[in-house]
């Protein structure tokens, strides 16, 4: 693995964005500073990891030449890309490198390369379709869009993090794919919570259906991760369902201004956020099961 030896921040810290600067930090590379909102977060994570806690994004790409971004929506991306605040990261963008890695929608991460490359910076949106322990071990599978300078450039770092680094295309193209990639697994794990749902109703032992799902047309990568937690009520959250809500939001946006009706990502869209609106949001995407057995209340 070839390692970079340029000084790299971090733009929120919880638990995606923390377990990628471990990770990096285990493998010998220079962590510079790190901001998140929750200042308590951030200086807990400074400590652990021999890095200065940064009173904002600014201060973070100030002592930084690349820069690792890990935000909720785009309103937030919106809020660190902020033109004209001293507080924010295009207030030092001048040769930094920024690597985005939340899920936002296409339009945002061309916006945000355009304003980086008017203040001498650059962007790669490095979209990630894995979750905290991926994060942790380095194993993240991450779809990269951006010039392919950039992406060069950000490769040994990309490299640290993932097992698997796919170079998609222009900004936004990544973005795509990953709506697309959550949207096919809201729609798959609203399904399986219906199957498990319609299966108790029917008095069937779920383990057993479980176990038929896995051998059948019925098996997923989804019945892996959530099929016994959603048979538990165990939603411990890796993905959460605001998440998948928002997620889901930014592929049927796509859909229409495509011109396709997309009702399955749609029907799945309104389940999420009949999740978010009972006060479930915080929970795993798993806890949509709770919309679906019978003797459980979700709203």
């Amino acid at each position: 693995m070839t390692q970079s030896s340029e000084p790299i921040g971090f733009v929120n810290v919880r638990r995606m964005g923390a377990n990628m600067a471990r990770r990096l930090h285990d493998l010998g590379f220079h962590l510079s500073a790190v901001y998140d909102r929750q200042i308590a977060t951030a200086t807990a994570l400074a400590a652990e990891l021999s890095c200065q806690v940064a009173p904002n994004p600014a201060a973070v790409a100030q002592a930084s030449t690349i820069v690792i971004t890990v935000v909720t929506d785009d309103a937030a991306m919106q809020q660190i890309y902020a033109i004209d605040d001293p507080a924010g990261l295009l207030a030092h963008a001048d040769g930094r490198l920024f690597i985005n890695c939340a899920t936002l929608s296409p339009a945002i991460h061309r916006e945000i390369e355009q304003r980086l490359k008017a203040r001498g910076g650059a962007s790669l949106e490095a979209c990630m379709a894995s979750s905290i322990p991926q994060a942790r071990q380095g194993t993240l599978y991450l779809m990269c869009g951006g010039k392919p300078e950039v992406f060069a450039r950000a490769r040994p770092v990309l490299d640290a993090m993932s097992k698997t680094v796919r170079y998609i295309g222009p900004a936004g193209t990544a973005a795509q794919v990953k709506a697309l990639v959550n949207m096919v697994m809201n729609c798959n794990t609203a399904a399986l919570a219906e199957g498990l749902g319609l299966g108790a109703a029917l008095g069937l032992d779920l383990t057993m259906l479980r176990e038929v799902f896995s051998q059948t047309g019925a098996a997923s990568r989804v019945l892996e991760t959530d099929g016994e937690d959603m048979q538990q009520r165990a939603h411990d959250c890796y993905f959460s369902a605001a998440h998948a809500a928002k997620d889901s939001g930014i592929a049927v946006a796509l859909g229409q201004a495509a011109g396709l009706r997309l009702p399955l990502a749609d029907a799945t869209l309104q389940q999420y956020q009949r999740l978010v609106a009972s006060g479930k949001g915080e929970l795993d995407k798993s806890a949509i099961a709770e919309l679906t057995f019978k003797d459980r209340q979700a709203g």
